[in-house]
């Protein structure tokens, strides 16, 4: 459970084409198909021109050669909120590879420097790196082969402990890459990705973004995930498993990037895309200043809303969770106003409550564009207007 409603997700499902080898070490298929019901992902959208992959034939040395040369992206942190494989599902993919059995092809994203983004494969390729060049994997420790099913000989072998024959058989190991050219345009990109799967559990669409878009962005979002303001306002209740919060806080800052009234994006997967390299195109002050803002907007919330900021609960029995829209809606309004007026808004809390619960009990429009789809420009415009003239209100006495 992430702590947010998912009614006002604006996206389509995802797919679920495992195609990751299994920790069983058997490799399992690729299968790229369009959702049954999504008719924004008609194959259209994907104009064949448009499509820049070249599919390479690589050596895992030449992989672990471009993680020494910082020109391969594993992403920092990111195995830890997808769910790393446990040293034995690690091992016995190792395994699978000294064995000889082929490993399903990685899907990369290249950037404008010739680096390759891992979008999928990450899992695969930590433990790779975990065996063979540990001393490239940050924060964690070096892979002792555990669990072995048919080379129990080397229960407990480090890369250094195996012969060198053994050695050259991994190093010299054969791995497809399919790599999405650069130039691609940002839309197909995204769209290409989401509908490739790793390990048989989906990413998220965040997580996609994350290992797609390298950074101060990602940093950015990590830290004001953590931050204690963050936490506070929303309860502690949404989760860090697969890059909810960050994608929460992430909404924050592409309506800061791109005010509401010129939302004009069909596809908010990529308008939350283009925010992050809107993000990383900032300087470190406005980077900074965006961030104060986010901690200011947060405080303020929790003063004026209490347990039930950003909720469509604020005076009902039942505590709803988090919703994404109103989240939107209140933190970025809150943030428009300056220190002062932030301060008058918590003066007049009760005020503010009882006009936020009358609109979201009394007004048909602003509640529909909470909940049904959201990512729409019209909704968004509303639930911006009808929280931006409330605080209005509120501030001029009216």
């Amino acid at each position: 459970m992430t702590g947010l409603e998912h009614e006002d997700d604006p996206r389509g499902p995802l797919f679920e084409t495992p195609v990751e080898i299994g920790a069983n070490g058997r490799p399992t298929g690729v299968e790229l198909e369009l959702p049954p019901d999504e008719s924004s992902w008609a194959v259209g959208y994907l104009d064949p021109e448009s499509i820049r992959i070249e599919s390479l034939t690589v050596t895992v040395d030449l992989l672990l050669t471009r993680l020494q040369e910082m020109t391969l992206d594993l992403a920092p942190d990111f195995h830890r909120r997808i769910g790393m494989w446990s040293d034995v599902q690690q091992s016995r993919f190792i395994e699978s590879l000294l064995l000889g059995l082929p490993m399903s092809p990685f899907y990369m994203a290249q950037q404008a420097n010739d680096i390759w983004s891992v979008v999928d494969g990450m899992q695969r390729l930590t433990a790779i790196a975990r065996f063979m060049a540990p001393q490239h994997t940050v924060g964690l420790s070096p892979l002792f082969l555990t669990g072995l099913e048919y080379l129990t000989d080397r229960e407990g072998a480090l890369y250094a402990h195996l012969s060198g024959r053994m050695r050259l058989r991994l190093s010299e190991t054969k791995v497809a890459v399919h790599l999405v050219r650069h130039r691609t345009p940002a839309a197909v990109k995204l769209n290409l990705f989401r509908r490739i799967n790793a390990g048989g559990q989906p990413l998220t669409p965040q997580e996609i973004r994350h290992a797609m878009i390298p950074g101060p962005a990602r940093e950015l979002l990590a830290d004001l995930a953590e931050h204690p303001a963050f936490g506070e306002a929303t309860g502690y209740s949404v989760s860090n498993e697969r890059m909810s919060d960050r994608e929460l806080v992430l909404r924050f800052l592409a309506f800061r990037l791109t005010p509401p009234d010129r939302y004009r994006e069909p596809d908010f997967d990529l308008f939350l895309a283009n925010a992050m390299h809107g993000l990383n195109e900032l300087t470190d002050e406005q980077r900074d200043w965006e961030a104060r803002e986010f901690k200011e907007a947060m405080k303020c919330a929790l003063n004026v809303f209490g347990d039930r900021a950003f909720r469509r609960s604020l005076d009902r029995g039942r505590e709803l969770p988090v919703n994404k829209a109103l989240f939107e809606a209140v933190a970025v309004n809150v943030a428009t106003l300056d220190d002062q007026q932030r301060v008058r808004l918590v003066a007049s809390r009760d005020e503010v409550r009882d006009g936020l619960s009358a609109r979201l009990t009394g007004d048909f429009t602003f509640e529909r564009a909470l909940t049904v789809a959201p990512g729409d420009p019209e909704n968004v415009r509303t639930r911006f207007e009808v929280v931006a003239g409330l605080f209005q209100e509120v501030l001029s006495g009216d």
